[in-house]
């Protein structure tokens, strides 16, 4: 099962790396005495209402749907470990201080807070990605403090204090592989929740410009389609479909397996 988990998975990043190659029409192309039509032999998926071959804008968006809720998992990844470990590791004020911003953050409406952001900023995935790997951080760093908190008092991480380590080198050499399941499983739930939220705000409109080849705008303009072409616009919510629910069952697979590595 996890076998064929991490092939959707890889199949999905190939597609995002080579969609624009493996496209056979132009995406931009137009056939407006075309418009709106079903698969053919010449389109496998249809057509939109501008005669564009809804397969091809279907591989050349790929890679926007993917590259950036990448680097949104990438980016939480980072910055909720790194303090996560540093809070739940070293305690004192520093840990009260970031635990009540957490919380603060946490309980305001992220996804709400996001489009605000994004229409003050100036919309675009730029801005829409840096947002949202701050908006999604708070989470993360609890969850790494409360394992962190957990381990470092067990044997292993007094030994290690006792060698007279620094902290640093106890917290990325010690504590972090002991984490390793978690961090695992957070960044591809990270990946899934910025996959699902950059193309919602594709959907409303912010973000990309219209026309561009992109998985939610695609949903969002052919809405409209559905008795004509009803590929146009669930293509692209069943491959967003297949991939969150690919990711998010492959991060529990790999938790259950990292977890049995124990404590190192």
């Amino acid at each position: 099962m996890r076998g064929v988990l991490a092939g959707v998975l890889g199949l999905a990043i190939l597609v995002g790396l080579f969609g624009s190659h493996l496209a056979p029409y132009d995406p931009a192309t137009q056939d407006l005495a075309l418009g709106a039509a079903g698969p053919d032999a010449a389109h496998w998926l249809g057509t939109d209402d501008l005669g564009r071959d809804v397969l091809s804008r279907l591989l050349t968006g790929a890679g926007s749907a993917l590259l950036w809720p990448v680097l949104v998992a990438l980016g939480t990844t980072t910055l909720s470990t790194s303090l996560g470990l540093f809070a739940g590791y070293r305690l004192g004020w520093i840990d009260a201080l970031m635990m009540r911003t957490v919380d603060l953050a946490i309980a305001m409406p992220g996804m709400l807070v996001l489009i605000v952001l994004v229409g003050v900023l100036g919309g675009g995935y730029g801005w829409s990605v840096l947002a949202m790997a701050v908006l999604f951080t708070p989470g993360d760093i609890r969850v790494i403090r409360s394992l962190t908190l957990a381990q470092r008092d067990l044997a292993y991480a007094e030994a290690a204090r006792t060698l007279g380590l620094p902290p640093r080198r106890v917290m990325f050499r010690h504590l972090l592989p002991n984490l390793a399941p978690t961090v695992v499983s957070n960044a591809l739930l990270s990946f899934v929740a910025a996959l699902v939220s950059l193309a919602g705000l594709s959907f409303l409109g912010i973000g990309l410009p219209a026309g561009t080849p992109d998985w939610g705008l695609m949903v969002e303009e052919n809405r409209d389609l559905l008795d004509l072409n009803p590929w146009a616009s669930v293509a692209p919510v069943v491959l967003i479909t297949l991939i969150a629910t690919s990711a998010t069952l492959l991060g529990d697979r790999l938790f259950d397996t990292l977890s049995k590595g124990g404590a190192r």
